[in-house]
């Protein structure tokens, strides 16, 4: 009796699973009209998100936008009532008809992002670079515009 199983049998893997419901709780958060992130402050209609990460040294904030197969003609920067907008589309490769999909997992559409900025970033200097599908962003702060930091007192 031959035990071996098929080799179309895939290993079930809970870690994808979970960033499967991640997704499509950000999908559901996108189309009720609430942002999911505690980092935007509005939300335009929008088919995806991209990730970002935000980080800070003495002298600027950094952003870094991960932008695969998007164009730099697609890639969209600008202020906005006081908010930095990161904004553009990304098409969908032409679907061939005589290939067949199993599974498209990818985002295509309209995407955007945006940061409400703190008063020490001067927006005159901010530098924009996009290259391979990553877009920098460098938010140098203001000299004498530093926040002073205060203390909060905890009841």
């Amino acid at each position: 009796m031959n035990m071996n199983l098929p080799s179309a049998i895939t290993k079930w893997n809970p870690f994808k699973e979970l960033e499967d419901l991640q997704n499509r709780t950000r999908s559901l958060f996108l189309k009720s009209g609430m942002n999911g992130s505690l980092l935007d402050d509005t939300l335009v209609e929008a088919d995806w998100v991209p990730e970002v990460d935000v980080a800070e040294d003495d002298n600027e904030f950094t952003i870094t936008a991960d932008l695969p197969d998007v164009p730099k003609e697609q890639v969209k920067v600008f202020m906005e009532d006081g908010s930095l907008v990161i904004q553009g589309e990304r098409h969908r490769e032409k679907e061939e008809k005589k290939k067949r999909y199993h599974r498209i997992e990818r985002s295509y559409g309209k995407y955007v992002r945006s940061f409400q900025l703190p008063e020490e970033v001067d927006p005159a200097k901010i530098d924009a670079k996009y290259h391979d599908g990553v877009l920098t962003l460098h938010l140098p702060k203001a000299p004498g515009k530093k926040q002073a930091r205060q203390e909060i007192t905890v009841s």
